[in-house]
Protein backbone atom coordinates (compact mmCIF):
# COMPACT_ATOMS: atom_id res chain seq x y z
CA UNK A 1 0.00 0.00 0.00
CA UNK A 2 1.30 3.63 -0.49
CA UNK A 3 1.92 6.40 2.09
CA UNK A 4 -1.64 7.71 0.66
CA UNK A 5 -3.41 4.58 1.10
CA UNK A 6 -2.40 3.80 4.32
CA UNK A 7 -3.30 7.44 5.50
CA UNK A 8 -6.64 7.19 4.49
CA UNK A 9 -7.11 3.51 5.75
CA UNK A 10 -5.73 5.02 9.34
CA UNK A 11 -8.37 8.13 8.95
CA UNK A 12 -11.19 5.91 8.52
CA UNK A 13 -10.13 3.71 10.91
CA UNK A 14 -9.94 5.84 13.75
CA UNK A 15 -13.10 7.38 12.79
CA UNK A 16 -14.96 3.77 12.81
CA UNK A 17 -12.56 2.91 16.56
CA UNK A 18 -15.00 6.17 18.33
CA UNK A 19 -17.10 4.36 20.74
CA UNK A 20 -20.64 3.13 19.17
CA UNK A 21 -19.41 4.29 15.57
CA UNK A 22 -19.95 1.15 13.94
CA UNK A 23 -23.18 0.16 15.92
CA UNK A 24 -24.56 3.07 14.62
CA UNK A 25 -23.77 2.39 10.91
CA UNK A 26 -25.18 -1.05 11.55
CA UNK A 27 -27.98 -0.21 13.54
CA UNK A 28 -28.91 1.79 10.23
CA UNK A 29 -27.89 -0.72 7.24
CA UNK A 30 -31.31 -1.70 6.80
CA UNK A 31 -32.24 1.35 4.65
CA UNK A 32 -34.85 2.68 6.58
CA UNK A 33 -34.33 5.61 8.69
CA UNK A 34 -34.64 6.11 12.14
CA UNK A 35 -35.49 8.58 14.49
CA UNK A 36 -33.05 9.71 17.53
CA UNK A 37 -34.59 8.20 19.68
CA UNK A 38 -35.00 4.81 17.64
CA UNK A 39 -31.53 4.76 16.72
CA UNK A 40 -30.67 4.86 20.37
CA UNK A 41 -32.67 1.69 21.14
CA UNK A 42 -31.30 0.07 17.96
CA UNK A 43 -27.64 0.65 19.49
CA UNK A 44 -28.52 0.02 22.85
CA UNK A 45 -26.27 1.64 26.20
CA UNK A 46 -25.58 4.67 24.10
CA UNK A 47 -26.03 7.56 26.05
CA UNK A 48 -27.99 10.84 23.90
CA UNK A 49 -24.68 12.40 24.49
CA UNK A 50 -22.46 9.95 22.80
CA UNK A 51 -25.30 9.17 20.13
CA UNK A 52 -25.39 12.64 19.24
CA UNK A 53 -21.01 13.61 18.98
CA UNK A 54 -21.39 10.03 17.06
CA UNK A 55 -23.71 11.10 14.24
CA UNK A 56 -22.63 14.54 14.43
CA UNK A 57 -18.79 13.03 13.09
CA UNK A 58 -20.79 10.10 10.68
CA UNK A 59 -22.42 13.22 9.23
CA UNK A 60 -19.22 15.10 8.78
CA UNK A 61 -17.36 11.97 7.00
CA UNK A 62 -20.33 11.76 4.90
CA UNK A 63 -21.97 8.56 6.03
CA UNK A 64 -24.95 9.39 7.50
CA UNK A 65 -27.69 11.93 6.85
CA UNK A 66 -30.36 13.78 8.60
CA UNK A 67 -33.63 13.97 6.55
CA UNK A 68 -37.25 14.44 7.29
CA UNK A 69 -38.26 11.08 8.79
CA UNK A 70 -34.87 10.77 10.45
CA UNK A 71 -31.28 9.47 10.27
CA UNK A 72 -29.94 7.00 7.11
CA UNK A 73 -26.78 5.92 5.79
CA UNK A 74 -25.24 7.70 2.51
CA UNK A 75 -24.77 6.12 -0.93
CA UNK A 76 -20.74 5.83 1.03
CA UNK A 77 -22.28 4.84 4.36
CA UNK A 78 -23.94 2.75 2.30
CA UNK A 79 -20.86 0.94 0.80
CA UNK A 80 -19.00 1.03 3.78
CA UNK A 81 -21.60 -0.96 5.65
CA UNK A 82 -22.29 -3.51 2.48
CA UNK A 83 -18.06 -3.94 3.12
CA UNK A 84 -18.21 -4.28 6.56
CA UNK A 85 -21.27 -7.02 6.49
CA UNK A 86 -18.61 -9.50 5.53
CA UNK A 87 -17.37 -8.74 9.36
CA UNK A 88 -20.24 -10.97 10.53
CA UNK A 89 -19.51 -13.95 8.51
CA UNK A 90 -16.00 -14.22 9.90
CA UNK A 91 -17.67 -13.20 13.22
CA UNK A 92 -19.75 -16.43 13.02
CA UNK A 93 -17.19 -18.50 11.94
CA UNK A 94 -14.58 -16.99 14.88
CA UNK A 95 -17.06 -17.43 17.85
CA UNK A 96 -17.91 -20.85 16.15
CA UNK A 97 -13.56 -21.63 16.55
CA UNK A 98 -13.30 -19.96 19.83
CA UNK A 99 -16.64 -21.74 21.13
CA UNK A 100 -14.80 -25.36 20.12
CA UNK A 101 -11.57 -24.10 21.74
CA UNK A 102 -12.88 -23.75 25.49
Amino acid sequence: MSSKENAATGQLLALLEARYAIRVLWALHDGHPQTFRLLQDSVGGITPNTLNTRLKELRAAGLVTHGPDGYSLTASGTDLVKRLSDLQAFAVRWVAAQAKRK
